[in-house]
């Protein structure tokens, strides 16, 4: 895994501020107001940091956005970056803060003057999360090395144990972002597994199901996906529990095609490089999982993976084929590139059969009509339970990490009959992302409460987002994070 940014506080000491090197930040309020630290700053520049918060151009920056000096007289830094935040700035504004921090830093060591903030420990996230960098595969990583950040603050310990749940949960989604980011070529289905089973050693309980084990169970809907693939499928299986034992557990679903082409019913070439993300959703439930282990949740939670490669090939299903899944119910496969709903059908069964949970959230990056309906802003929200839906919603708000809710009907579903099975894998163009929740919905048992979310326009984009450079977000792990510690965990 990447190694994330590292990250200490220590008690602020004036003192220190002329001879730090790399990048020195010193935080301002939108009126103007220096504190101890920014004092000693300005009179060190001789000024400089006055003449430019009592300017006419600072009138004009908003709270969360910067301005820099750059060789500031009086200082070994080589810049001086000058943060405009508001003293009450709440969570999600402070975060954006420290992503304004993290992008200016550019590799360098960063000391941050933070005695004014309120919330160093978000600050302290935001930069964790934007200092990011896949460089696996490239073979000059000199220069790539980020240097460390030091948080000055009034109380660093107090700082540091708000920070170490928060350093959990960066972990997971940077652990989620290089799963997504691996070309296809080196996270196999195997290699996805073997990933997977390294996080026992955060107290996952790990099992793997192979091709044989499924094959017995019946999971005629995940295993036709990869029949046409030399890579065998897979159902990853990570279990935590920190709650009481005989407590139903939440499941976490997640689609896990490692490349999808389409199958037989072929991509088109241009832009199928892409696909390498089509395992976003079982990338953001292991980061999810890595970071409730990792701050040892007190509530049960299970993730489920399905692991396949959906490839063209003499043994691969066909357009018109009828497989059968788990559940028993047998499927008309109309387009071998709507694989990702058969995968979800036979994992989301036997999480049911095998754990009775007391929820399911399942992720998948399903749908292009869901990129056509709220572009790369939202992740669609699906759901037959309204107290998990909103406490989803509520979660992902507090996160910063937008969704929206899409609706469900029964003319939706009516779209997948199918004439010579029961049901079609897909229903036509109209509400494509619809009818691909309704389908997955079939099974869901009566009862279960159950989300799903098509991540599929924000998983990958080609222009940074709110914490992240562009490619991978790892859009979800804080959200799944956040409704697991509202919702599911006691005191």
């Amino acid at each position: 895994m990447t190694t994330p940014v590292r990250v200490t506080f220590e008690e602020t000491d004036i003192e220190k501020i002329a001879e730090a090197e790399g990048r020195v930040a010193v935080i301002v309020t939108p009126d103007g107001k220096l504190d101890t630290a920014a004092r000693r700053v300005n009179r060190l520049t001789k000024g400089a940091l006055k003449r430019l918060t009592d300017s006419d151009a600072w009138g004009k920056v908003k709270s969360g956005e910067m301005r820099t000096l750059a060789w500031p007289v009086g200082m070994k830094a080589e810049a001086l970056d000058v943060l405009c935040l508001d003293r009450g700035a709440k969570q999600a504004e402070t975060r954006r803060a420290g992503v304004a921090l993290a992008r200016a830093k550019a590799g360098k060591e960063l000391l941050v003057l933070a005695g004014s903030v309120r919330r160093p420990a978000d600050l302290a996230l935001g930069m964790a999360l934007r200092c990011y960098r896949f460089t696996e595969h490239k073979t000059d990583t000199a220069k790539d090395v980020e240097g460390a950040v030091r948080v000055m603050t009034a109380k660093p310990d107090e700082a540091e144990a708000a920070f170490a749940p928060l350093a959990a949960v960066a972990e997971g989604v940077i652990f989620a972002r290089d799963l997504i980011s691996e070309p296809a070529n080196h996270l196999t289905t195997t290699e996805f597994a073997n990933r997977i089973k390294d996080m026992e050693k955060l107290g996952l309980k790990v099992t793997v199901l192979e091709e044989e084990a499924m094959r017995k169970l019946r999971m005629g809907a995940l295993l036709s996906v990869g029949h046409g693939s030399a890579s065998p499928s897979k159902l990853a299986i990570m279990e935590w529990r920190g709650g009481a034992d005989k407590a139903a557990p939440l499941a976490l679903v997640g689609k896990g095609v490692v490349f999808d082409t389409g199958g037989i019913s072929l991509k088109p070439a241009a832009g199928m490089e892409d696909m390498t993300m089509d395992m976003g959703g079982a990338g953001v439930v292991c980061g999810a999982m890595h970071a409730i282990a990792k701050r040892k949740a007190k509530t049960n939670v299970v993730g489920l993976v399905g692991l396949v490669e959906n490839m063209p090939s003499d043994r691969a299903t066909r357009p018109g084929d009828v497989i059968t899944s788990m559940k028993g119910d047998t499927i008309e496969v109309i387009n071998t590139d709507a694989e990702g709903r058969l995968v979800l059908a036979d994992v989301l069964w036997y999480a049911q059969e095998t754990f009775k949970p007391a929820g399911i959230v399942d992720l998948a990056t399903l749908t292009g009509a869901m990129i056509i309906a709220l572009g790369h802003e939202k992740a669609g929200v699906f759901s037959n339970d309204d107290t998990l839906c909103n406490a989803f919603l509520k979660a992902a708000e507090a996160e910063d990490e937008a969704a929206w809710r899409m609706p469900l009907a029964q003319a939706y579903d009516d779209m997948l009959k199918s004439d010579i099975a029961d049901i079609k894998n897909i229903g036509g163009r109209p509400a494509g992302s619809i009818t691909a929740a309704q389908f997955i919905q079939r099974f869901v048992k009566d009862g279960v409460p159950w989300i799903h979310l098509d991540i599929a326009g924000v998983t990958s984009v080609k222009s940074e987002t709110r914490y992240a450079p562009k490619g991978a977000s790892g859009w979800g792990v804080m959200a799944l994070n956040r409704l697991v510690a509202d919702m599911f965990e006691k005191d």
